[in-house]
């Protein structure tokens, strides 16, 4: 995660999850058991759900009480790449610009409804799992009191808006991407956004 701290404000721009690629053994649950898989996220499936999605919030740790700033603010932007979902967000809480400060922050975390995904056997009898298909409705930043690393942080279970439960399972990174080369981004675009955002209130 690049950290960039301003005046009033610190910039944050990383990868919120590396596409294709596996993750540590979690538990996951399907069929009414719990599963133990490597995962993987189908390269273009955060594309699709980002294109689905009217929005997508920005938390601290998964918190709803610690929103930061969501896509339709203008201070959070996504976008898939050749290496993953990448994020690029400007927050102005100062708890987190401390924290920036004092080297807390730790890396980033999803919160996904999977809607279509598809299991593989493997020779070391732990099975994978790819996601060819899901809802992303936030985004954490995380600090050092959580521990990312592509881990199952957690899975609830919730209501959609037709009464049906469905699993929200939660997903945390702290890979530095080795062998890929993060292209280099204008954050001018993206911070005259905010500025107008600023102005019109």
């Amino acid at each position: 995660m690049r950290i960039e701290i301003r005046s009033d404000s610190v910039l944050l721009d990383g990868y919120v999850n590396a596409v294709g690629r596996d993750s540590r053994p979690l538990y996951v649950k399907r069929e009414g058991k719990h599963v133990k898989c490597v995962e993987q996220i189908e390269p273009r499936a955060f594309e699709r759900a980002l294109g689905r999605a009217d929005n997508v919030d920005l938390l601290l740790n998964h918190d709803e009480n610690r929103k930061l700033g969501s896509t339709s603010d203008g201070n959070l932007e996504l976008f898939e790449d050749n290496i993953g979902l990448r994020a690029i967000c400007n927050v102005k809480d100062p708890d987190v610009i401390q924290k920036a400060k004092e080297n807390k922050l730790k890396g980033w975390s999803f919160g996904q409804c999977v809607q279509s995904d598809v299991m593989e056997e493997r020779a070391d009898n732990i099975p994978r799992r790819i996601v060819k298909e899901l809802e992303i409705f936030e985004v954490s930043i995380i600090d050092n009191r959580m521990n990312p690393c592509y881990l199952g942080t957690s899975i609830e279970q919730r209501a959609d808006g037709n009464g049906e439960e469905r699993f929200t399972e939660f997903r945390a990174v702290t890979e530095t991407f080795a062998g890929n080369e993060k292209a280099a981004v204008d954050y001018s675009e993206f911070e005259e956004r905010i500025e107008k955002l600023k102005t019109a209130e």
